[in-house]
């Protein structure tokens, strides 16, 4: 930069030489230079105030851009992820095949006490045993009073109790958010569902884990963020349940019997509708599994899975199935029922005697223990225990419930002896789960495919190989019928709808060894239409006696009969079967004359 001098000296010479005053050039120069000055800062200043001008519109601009959208848009939480995509942390609903709600999510809170904040440990001590009567107040007032810092009080609580919880009104007091598992319908579909409980837990939140049934099994998948909410969806029919137990239950209290089960499931798929153990539980506040004593006393304890019984006469249709299937008989074979038999020192007596001979169809209509016991030693035992196991009476059911796996059938290991042969081959010798026997049967009438018992409604079901022909099927299903026309089942015939069926009636073991004398397990499997089945239902009584006439009866056809038939009758409509209405005779005319 250069400077310009205020007096320069070729100027002061020139003014000197006009008289002028040289002064006056050195205050002009002056003047000039401040002028200069005052201009460079002036634009400086003017350059700052609009950059700084733009600065604060574009930030304004900017605060005023996003609070337009916010107001634009639906309000929501902040969330933390990056992606902005929403993880589901909640435990995913589970719902009947028709969309209806088994079980869900609920909002709540658990209650925790910090006894170093709480005033007055007495009161609060009182107070909540006077809320919560299963509370003890000594022992509280002694946690309240002792050296712990934290201590839980109640794990769910509801608004009610909350509240009166607030008005105690210590600060020592305070509530930790819960989701808690909820079921709707109490009671309802409780065996298979089985029940949640909590998992870790903090101050702000808990882990719901399942503990049973298909809570445990779907575990997982139930808290798999990646399914985004979408609900499990289950084969069984609500309404169709509902009705059941409601039946069953009635029908227990009718027969006096200790506990009962039922399974009604789809013939061609093995897709469950319903299933049933009584007695149950709320799995909304699930007991505990027993210490002490026979397990299966316990209301937790899964009767249709888990159980496994000797089912007596049932199993008779499985010998004759195999029996015409491999061209040993015919419906029509006469076959030797002399009774007793006579094997070794063991004799097989029926029921009563039905004579010297009857064809197979009859030794299934007439339940004939000796009947059958000839037909299965035609079959020998490892043929006969190849096609028990091909229709899945050997293993445990694959059906997805936690408890499946220990619901083992119970029969003799190795190589068959005849004796082990002819009674199995009646129901005797062989346990084997309600729901077991649903699957079997249902493999003989569907045409003759093996099915597996399944809870999940969406997806394809899972067939098997075929076990019989269609022809020994239809002849499986016409002599199902036979029995509930002039057989063991008459009272299942329901008018309307065309049921097959076949009694069963096994003494029921001892735990020490051997048979009760006076108590039986009572089973009645039956199919519905027989002609063309659609669905299988076993109905299973334990211990029941029906004294309506003047001696106790115990057998099936007496007991679990009656039941089932009611339950078709409840269960039919609802599942969509019109009854078959016979049709009028024409009316007659008569020809009068004078």
């Amino acid at each position: 930069m250069i400077r310009t001098p205020l007096r320069p000296l070729a100027r002061i010479l020139r003014a000197r030489e006009r008289g002028e005053n040289p002064d006056a050039i050195e205050r002009e120069n002056l003047r000039l230079r401040n002028e200069a000055i005052r201009d460079r800062a002036r634009a400086r200043a003017e350059g700052r105030l609009f950059v700084l001008a733009v600065f604060f519109f574009a930030a304004f601009g900017s605060v005023g851009i996003r609070m337009a959208v916010l107001a634009s848009v639906a309000p929501a939480e902040p969330r933390a992820a990056p992606t902005g995509a929403q993880i589901l942390a909640n435990r995913a609903d589970i719902e009947d095949r028709n969309g209806r709600i088994l079980a869900t999510n609920l909002l709540t809170y658990a209650l925790y006490a910090q006894p170093p904040m709480l005033i007055d440990p007495a009161r609060a001590a009182k107070e909540l045993a006077r809320i919560f009567p299963d509370l003890d107040e000594g022992r509280l007032l002694a946690q309240f009073t002792g050296e712990r810092k934290f201590i839980w009080i109640k794990r769910r609580l509801s608004p009610e109790q909350m509240q009166a919880v607030h008005d105690i009104g210590d600060p020592g007091l305070l509530f930790g958010p819960r989701e808690m598992r909820l079921y709707p319908n109490g009671a309802i579909a409780a065996h298979v569902l089985g029940g949640a409980s909590f998992g870790r837990e903090g101050v702000a939140s808990a882990e719901v884990v399942g503990t049973a049934g298909v809570e445990r099994v779907f575990d997982d998948w139930l808290r798999d963020p990646a399914n985004q909410g979408r609900p499990l969806r289950l084969s069984l029919d609500l309404t169709v349940q509902a009705a059941v137990e409601r039946v069953l239950e009635g029908g227990m209290m009718l027969m006096n019997a200790k506990a009962a089960t039922a399974v009604l499931m789809e013939a061609d798929t093995g897709r469950i509708v319903a299933l049933v153990s009584l007695p149950d539980f709320d799995p909304n506040d699930r007991p505990l599994p027993p210490t002490e004593g026979d397990p299966s006393d316990s209301p937790i304890f899964n009767r249709a899975v888990l159980g496994v019984y000797e089912l007596g006469s049932t199993f008779k249709v499985f010998a004759i199935a195999q029996a015409l299937e491999l061209g040993l008989v015919n419906p029509d074979t006469m076959i030797d029922t002399t009774t007793p038999m006579t094997w070794g020192r063991h004799r097989i007596s029926d029921f009563r005697n039905y004579g010297p001979r009857l064809s197979v169809a009859n030794v299934i209509v007439k339940s004939s223990n000796v009947g059958t016991a000839r037909i299965a030693l035609q079959i020998g035992g490892a043929r006969f225990r190849a096609f028990l196991g091909a229709l899945g009476l050997l293993e445990p059911t694959p059906v997805e419930l936690a408890e499946a796996p220990r619901g083992r059938p119970l029969f003799p290991q190795g190589n068959w002896a005849e004796i082990s042969t002819m009674t199995i081959s009646y129901g005797h010798g062989l346990s084997a789960s309600p729901l077991h026997l649903a699957a079997a049967y249902a493999s003989l009438v569907n045409g003759g495919v093996r099915v597996y018992p399944t809870l999940l409604q969406d997806g394809e079901p899972r067939l098997g190989p075929r076990v019989v022909s269609e022809q020994t099927s239809a002849a499986i299903r016409q002599m199902l019928r036979d029995t509930v026309v002039q057989g063991t089942a008459t009272f299942a015939n329901v008018e309307g709808y065309e049921v097959g069926g076949k009694t069963g009636t096994a003494d029921k073991p001892r735990r020490t060894g051997g048979y009760y004398k006076d108590k039986v397990i009572a089973t009645f499997a039956a199919v519905f239409p027989a002609n063309d089945p659609k669905y299988v239902m076993v109905v299973t009584l334990d211990e029941p006696v029906e004294t309506s006439g003047p001696e106790p009866r115990r057998t099936a056809g007496w007991t679990a009969v009656p039941v089932g038939a009611e339950i078709i009758r409840r269960a039919a409509p609802l599942l969509g079967l019109r009854p078959a209405i016979a049709q009028a005779a024409p009316a007659g005319v008569t020809l009068a004359r004078n």
